[in-house]
Parts: structure tokens; C-alpha cells; sequence
């Protein structure tokens, strides 16, 4: 097979993973190391981290910084101010991506972007999970509800001037969940801070 017919062979098998590969996937999907360097060496791949490929030609992704996480990262979850931003109630900008993982994991070897790790239990980890395809990759991130409740729950690592911003913007959305909501606050604990927050915000 001539170096062209190779190459234009292993552009398609990464266009039919939707354009992003981590190095043991295109190997497992017959493409030899070298040519991988190749398509890197001439720009029809960007490296988003070691190992990690992204195909040039497609349409720059909307979300960037999740990309390494749904393929590095397939137990982790997006959390607290990350998936705030994702659901759009906060201002903040998030300065890391915020990734929840079970508790025995050891701290994943991503060098961009910069990364906050939360280790969680199983229960809390599996709880109010929901899984969106963006920009091609499956990307694992929890409901509002169970956002706004870990918010709460790690109110001294993130700030209680986030939390509190949140569950205004939440309330105010009026399409809350009161409901799963409180049933979050209880199962993990934190019910008797939330119920005079809320009692406040809606009565504001």
C-alpha cells in the first residue's frame, strides 16, 4: 500500500470515529504509529494532549476542554462549577474542568486543560448522571439538580458566593425541581443548609 493510499486510509477510519482518537484506539483501529506523526507533521492532526488527536478539518468543537475528559477520562464526571457553566446558571468562567471520580482513582495524567479532581463515593458518583454527546465524544456530566447539591456539598473548596449566585439563577429559570432537588439534599446530607437558603431566595 503506497504512503498516500495509507494516508488517505487512516484519514477516513478517524473521520469515522467522529475525529478524535486517543493513540490506543487508532492503533487498535489499524493505524500504525507512524502514520499518526505523519498526519501530525502535516497538519491534517492537532495534538489536544499527549495522545490525544483531533482531525483538523472538522468544525472547531464547542466545548474544547471536555473533549480529553470523555476520552481519557471514561469514569470521570463533570462537575460542580463546570457543570454549572454547562447548564447555565452561573457568571463564572471556570478556570479548570472540574471532573468527579470514584473514590479509589488515581489522579489522571492529563497536561491540558488544567484539571480539579473531586473524589467521590459510589453512590454520589452514580447519582443524577446524565450522558451528552458533544462534539462527537460521549461526555458524562451530572443533572442541575445534583450540581447544584454538590455545590453545596463542597461549598469551602469552590465558594459560598458561587453556590448561592447558582441557586438564585436556578430559581429563577422557573423551571425548577423542587422536588429532586430536596430529595438530593437529603440523600447526601446537606438538606438542613439548603431548606433556609431556598426558603430566603423564594421568598426574596
Amino acid at each position: 500500500m503506497g504512503k498516500d493510499t495509507k494516508r488517505k486510509k487512516a484519514l477516513q477510519i478517524i473521520r469515522k470515529a467522529k475525529g478524535i482518537v486517543r493513540m490506543s484506539e487508532a492503533l487498535e483501529l489499524g493505524i500504525h504509529r507512524r502514520e499518526l506523526y505523519q498526519l501530525r507533521d502535516s497538519g491534517d492532526l492537532e495534538v489536544l494532549d499527549k495522545g490525544l488527536f483531533r482531525l483538523r478539518e472538522m468544525p472547531e468543537p464547542s466545548i474544547p476542554d471536555f473533549i480529553p475528559v470523555a476520552k481519557k477520562i471514561p469514569e470521570g464526571v463533570i462537575c460542580l462549577i463546570s457543570a454549572l457553566s454547562f447548564h447555565r446558571i452561573t457568571n463564572q468562567i471556570p478556570h479548570f474542568v472540574y471532573v468527579a471520580l470514584p473514590s479509589h482513582a488515581h489522579k489522571p495524567a492529563i497536561g491540558h486543560p488544567p484539571m480539579r479532581y473531586f473524589w467521590y463515593s459510589k453512590k454520589a458518583l452514580e447519582t443524577g448522571v446524565e450522558e451528552h454527546t458533544i462534539d462527537g465524544c460521549a461526555i458524562k456530566i451530572f443533572n442541575i439538580e445534583k450540581t447544584l447539591i454538590d455545590c453545596v456539598k463542597f461549598r469551602n473548596k469552590i465558594g459560598m458566593d458561587i453556590v448561592l449566585e447558582a441557586l438564585r439563577m436556578y430559581w429563577n429559570l422557573r423551571k425548577t425541581n423542587m422536588n429532586k432537588l430536596m430529595e438530593y439534599a437529603k440523600l447526601f446530607r446537606v438538606e438542613r443548609i439548603l431548606k433556609p437558603i431556598m426558603e430566603a431566595i423564594a421568598s426574596d
